[in-house]
């Protein structure tokens, strides 16, 4: 089928739409593209005439704060970069809340850290929230807490972000809007003989074949983050679509089920279940354990837990219920889990019958290390 044919299947039953704006789509070196950014919000009230519940992921908020304080490089340091968030996060809102206020449109601020999505408590109150808030026909608009994430916490980029929100939300469609055409076979940048790439079957290690973010005064990520993005959302059943946003009416265009444009990405015909794709991609790893051939198999093949049997190495300390990066023999990350055992106990049961767990350690919590449902292959 061609990206025409299946575009139609997907706008069908696309309900639930969210909208990443990149910061390269609203900013210049002279500022926010106000005109740009109100000709999205027309675009995107019309949607919302008919019926589409639209969440809009928007950057910006420290593009807008350089350009008020006179700064032309981007910030290295996170106190820096939260001050110039902090200013330019005023002047975002009150742009989008005036350009909606026209079309009669409410618009609610939500912004969020990696902290709150890796909390499952948290996780599930974000998901209340937005759903009250479209239920309440309001548009969200939604950005990374630059103003309190520390390093450790940061998504890294808002095309992430977008992907984890169409997660928690169950949308029928992401939309990445950036400042190139689509998803080209090779770097456009190094290379004269480029192609778009229409439609891409299966996201899973188009990424790794394509390769290379590309940086910008404006941005933190390039067409690598958007892949990502993309693979996070195909793997919980979401399509994706990556465009230009500079280019005039791009949201008419995608919504026009006559109209090619950009690269329309599938998502994965088995679904990840929520609760695994949410370990997989909201959590990020205390540590690594490493495992033999024995293990690997028995995980990726046969869908079993992993044993202390076949433990061989741990990397990292970690507590019970933290996630770590399985990895086999040659290094290779292969799967990652929530382990029952903290890596202190772990290295005392490493290579042991799960029999002896109890003589060894004084009790035995578990047999496995990791159980099946808490472990997710990649």
């Amino acid at each position: 089928m061609t990206q025409l044919e299946h575009k139609k299947l997907i706008l069908k039953r696309a309900r639930r739409v969210v909208v990443k704006i990149g910061s390269q789509i609203l900013s210049s070196s002279d500022g926010i593209e106000e005109a740009r950014l109100r000709g999205l919000v027309r675009d995107l009230a019309e949607l919302h005439e008919h019926n589409k519940e639209i969440v809009v992921v928007s950057s910006g908020a420290v593009a807008a704060g350089m350009s008020r304080l006179g700064r032309k490089e981007r910030p290295k340091s996170i106190p820096e970069k939260q001050a110039l968030a902090a200013v330019g996060q005023i002047k975002l809102m009150a742009l989008y809340e005036g350009a909606f206020s026209k079309f009669d449109k409410s618009v609610a601020q939500v912004l969020l850290t990696a902290d709150d999505l890796a909390n499952r408590k948290r996780y599930i109150n974000a998901k209340h929230t937005f759903q009250m808030l479209l239920e309440s026909s309001i548009i969200p608009i939604v950005n990374e807490n630059d103003t309190v994430a520390v390093e450790e916490m940061k998504f890294g980029d808002n095309d992430h972000l977008s992907a984890l929100v169409a997660t928690l939300l169950e949308a029928d469609l992401l939309v990445i809007l950036s400042d190139v055409e689509g998803v080209y076979d090779k770097d456009p940048r190094a290379h004269g003989d480029v192609q778009l790439i229409p439609l891409i079957s299966e996201a899973r290690g188009v990424r790794q074949a394509i390769g290379g973010a590309s940086m910008s005064v404006a941005g933190t990520g390039g067409i690598a983050t958007k892949l990502a993005a993309a693979e996070e959302a195909a793997a919980a059943g979401i399509p994706t679509v990556i465009t230009s946003g500079l280019q005039r009416g791009v949201l008419e265009k995608i919504f026009d089920p006559n109209e090619q444009i950009g690269t329309l990405i599938l998502p994965e015909k088995n679904r990840m279940p929520s609760r695994k794709h949410w370990i997989a991609y909201n959590l990020k790893p205390s540590g690594e354990i490493v495992v033999d051939r024995g293990a690997h198999d028995a995980v990726v093949q046969k869908g079993k837990s992993l044993l202390p049997s076949g433990l061989k190495e741990v990397r990292g300390t970690f507590g019970v219920g933290e996630c770590v990066r399985c990895l086999d023999l040659d290094g290779k990350e292969f799967a990652r889990g929530l382990v029952n055992y903290s890596a202190q106990e772990l290295n005392r049961i490493r290579g042991l019958h799960t029999s002896r767990i109890e003589k060894v350690l004084g009790y035995k919590a578990y047999e496995e290390i990791i159980h099946r449902d808490d472990l997710v292959v990649l």
